[in-house]
């Protein structure tokens, strides 16, 4: 395989789930009817009943304001309101998107896409029937879904919620949201504490769940009944909700979390040296180097100018790294995660984390020469020469270097996380691993997202699997079976003797094959 070929298929990989290669919505003609309108006080939406899946579908409402002008690089702000009813029927644009380090593609080529804009800050909302009852008390268990794609790309189109309904036998409401990305999302440095709001796009993650707490119930939801989820940067922003605050974000937004394969990157301080000199780089590349105020100066720039700086200053990343990702802002996200992780304080009150069995395969160039200890100084520049010739010590003798370099990529930026999270949620913490090969990084997301078709596609399987995710959501525990289908053994708590379900197939007939396992000891120690 080319390199350029194996670039492309890691750049794919990310954006399968954006709005380019979003499932379908659309149904034939007669299979959908004008839906039922929800009246949210700042404006009115009618969502579009499909007859077909008994599904009701509210697509593209706005929970905040645009966050053009004055309002780049500001904390999200309160929708406008709108008169006569809003029609909720088309998927919404998405935020604008890069591609990550060393992807083959030039900027200047490619540029923002139609679909694309500033004025992103939308949510579907999914419900089951094809009618919507409020509840002012009680309602269904409602989970909020928080797309992947590196902090860089990804949008709702790219996640029908209607999966997610009837694989819970039509028992909660799905909501997919929406977040600023790249530099219009993650743009850090002194400036932007003085002058805005650093991490932007984990603020308008924060207020749509805020928007859930006020109005779902008037979709049939509970907001006592909420669970905050998402899959590689949407898992790692479920991990930065669960520590913002300081662990203690009042009143709570929601009551559980899942993390499928969280993304923690190193989390640098706001003024550390690396924001600051990508900061520069954005101020020089809009021409903003020459007056003093350069955040006012950048707010007046042209969106498509900075569009096209947030694909260069992407792509100029390390191999498979990410540039534009959260920082410790010292208000929203007040340490570094992993301090606050350990003190034991985290907002929700269970967990449940997956991982997948070769999370950093994607994200290591498997052409590569270099040693493991370069290759871990180059992923970690903080790192001095003695740390990361520690730290690969710790993966002498487990494969050859590309197979050490894998694992040292998706343990320390995927699976080491998720297990710091397991140790702090304790007894109401659980733990699965995704190993149906080749188990990469976001292979499982087509097993509950089955509309994106899923290679695998054995009912058992998939059943065993997808239910385990709305079970938590709907019971607070993963093991509540209500599907025949359901073939996966007794699922205990991860703190009872470091128990995970481990969902595979076994050769020659490639029939199901789940089972219980125990986290392997060594990972503890390399974590």
């Amino acid at each position: 395989m080319s390199l350029k070929i194996y670039l492309l298929s890691v750049f794919q990989a990310l954006v399968t789930l954006g709005p380019s290669s979003s499932p379908s919505l659309e149904t034939p003609l007669g299979l959908t009817s004008a839906g039922p309108i929800v009246d949210l006080g700042y404006s009115q939406y009618q969502g579009s009943a499909n007859t077909r899946s008994n599904i009701t579908n509210f697509l593209g409402i706005r929970y905040a304001a645009p966050p053009l002008g004055e309002l780049r690089w500001e904390a999200p702000q309160p929708p406008l309101a709108t008169s006569g009813v809003q029609q909720a029927t088309t998927q919404p644009g998405g935020c604008y998107t890069a591609l990550p380090g060393a992807a083959p593609n030039n900027p200047q080529i490619m540029g923002p896409t139609d679909n694309e804009s500033e004025d992103c800050l939308f949510l579907n909302v999914h419900v089951p029937g094809g009618q919507v009852v409020p509840t002012p008390s009680g309602g269904l268990p409602v989970v909020v879904w928080v797309h992947g794609g590196g902090y860089i790309s990804g949008a709702a189109s790219g996640y029908d919620g209607g999966d997610l309904i009837k694989h819970s036998n039509y028992g909660v409401i799905v909501v997919v949201i929406q977040y600023r990305l790249g530099l219009f999302g993650f743009l850090a440095g002194k400036a932007v504490k003085e002058g805005g709001a650093l991490n932007a796009g984990l603020l308008d993650q924060n207020y749509a769940l805020q928007w859930v707490q006020a109005h779902i119930s008037n979709f049939g939801g509970d907001p006592a009944k909420v669970t905050l989820w998402g899959e590689s940067a949407g898992g790692g922003s479920v991990l930065q909700q669960l520590v913002a605050h300081g662990g203690n974000t009042q009143p709570p937004l929601f009551r559980a979390a899942i993390t499928s394969s969280p993304f923690l990157p190193s989390q640098y301080n706001y003024n550390d040296e690396k924001p600051e000199m990508l900061y520069s780089k954005v101020v020089n590349g809009a021409h903003c180097n020459s007056v003093s105020d350069t955040l006012s100066c950048l707010r007046t720039a042209d969106a498509k100018t900075l569009q096209l700086l947030n694909f260069g200053i992407n792509i100029g990343g390390f191999f498979g790294t990410f540039t534009f990702v959260p920082v410790v802002d010292g208000t929203f996200i007040v340490e570094r995660p992993t301090v606050t992780i350990g003190k034991g304080r985290l907002n929700g009150e269970r967990l449940l984390a997956v991982t997948n069995a070769h999370e950093g395969d994607l994200f290591v160039n498997q052409r590569m020469l270099l040693p493991l200890t370069e290759y871990i100084k180059r992923l970690f520049p903080h790192f001095g020469s003695a740390q990361a010739a520690g730290t690969a010590m710790m993966y002498q003798g487990l494969g050859s270097n590309i197979e050490q370099a894998n694992l040292a990529m998706g343990e320390a930026m995927f699976v080491c996380p998720a297990y710091y999270l397991l140790e702090a949620y304790g007894e109401k913490s659980w733990k699965g691993k995704f190993s149906l090969p080749p188990a990469l990084h976001i292979d499982d997301v087509a097993y509950y997202f089955t509309s994106q078709g899923p290679r695998y596609n054995n009912a058992k399987f998939i059943t065993s699997f997808a239910t385990s995710f709305m079970s938590f959501i709907m019971n607070g525990t993963p093991g509540v079976k209500y599907n025949t289908n359901d073939i996966k053994p007794t699922w205990n708590s991860w703190q009872y003797g470091f128990n995970e379900i481990v969902f595979d197939n076994k050769p020659p007939f490639f029939f199901p094959n789940i089972y219980a396992s125990q986290t392997d000891v060594g990972l503890f120690e390399r974590c």
